[in-house]
């Protein structure tokens, strides 16, 4: 599967990589009406690694993520992603961050309809550049990269759930983000459709030397990661030698 990704040599940053794409100390958040989800969370994540959160539904593994996307604040703590803090940035300082530095997978895909596959794979690159053309071209070389060469011109209906899932990884990776989010990213797939989409990310991620957070109540989904973190009121557990031992790694 990795092998679909040669198209594409993305150059790692200097400024972002090998070292920690993302840092968190001391976060915590509670939710209207005084429940707290988690307290005291701290997390690194270096680039190339791939670290997945387990945990049941609402115990605020979304929220998480948000946050770690400056679409949420937290009650205190600290977020950096490349080693620039969230916090102190207004909103359009968070947009811009978010368009150079974070790509996103959804479980949802969110594949504008009326736009090609080629214009949704460019959208991130043609927010903050001019060049159609070599936008077209990029895109088109993502797309071949993740098994879909000459669907550029093809919009989202004459797609399956997992091709269209190959176009949400394109796009997330088009602008070599130094951190990927992924919010239950095969909760929509079939078992095999999934696993084939969960290697096409983790050979996407240690080509381009991107970190990657993956939040997931789905153990299969976690054994991609190099390390599987479980979300709890108090943090983060460290559950990987389980997992491994689960998994027969």
């Amino acid at each position: 599967m990795s092998d679909l990704l040669a198209p594409v040599r993305a150059q790692t940053r200097p400024d972002d990589r090998p070292g920690e794409s993302l840092q968190v100390s001391g976060l915590a958040k509670s939710v209207p009406g005084g429940r707290q989800l988690f307290d005291g969370l701290s997390l690194s994540v270096a680039g190339g690694e791939i670290v997945a959160i387990l945990g049941e539904s609402g115990v605020g593994k979304s929220t998480l993520l948000n946050i770690l996307a400056g679409l949420d604040e937290p009650d205190q703590g600290e977020v950096r992603v490349g080693g620039e803090r969230i916090g102190p940035l207004d909103e359009a300082g968070r947009t811009r961050l978010r368009r150079e530095r974070i790509g996103f997978v959804f479980q949802a895909f969110h594949i504008l309809p009326y736009l090609t596959l080629g214009q949704n794979v460019g959208l991130p690159l043609a927010l903050v550049r001019s060049d159609a053309r070599a936008i077209g071209e990029r895109a088109r070389a993502m797309l071949e990269a993740v098994g879909l060469g000459g669907r550029a011109e093809d919009y989202a209906r004459d797609l399956s759930g997992g091709e269209l899932q190959r176009v949400a990884i394109a796009r997330a990776l088009i602008h070599e983000p130094a951190l990927i989010l992924a919010d239950e990213p095969t909760g929509n797939l079939d078992p095999d459709t999934a696993a084939r989409v969960l290697d096409l990310l983790a050979a996407a991620v240690r080509r381009t030397g991107a970190a990657a957070v993956i939040v997931t109540h789905s153990r299969a989904t976690a054994r991609i990661a190099d390390r599987v973190l479980t979300l709890t009121a108090s943090g983060l557990r460290d559950d990987t030698a389980k997992e491994v031992l689960a998994d027969g790694r």
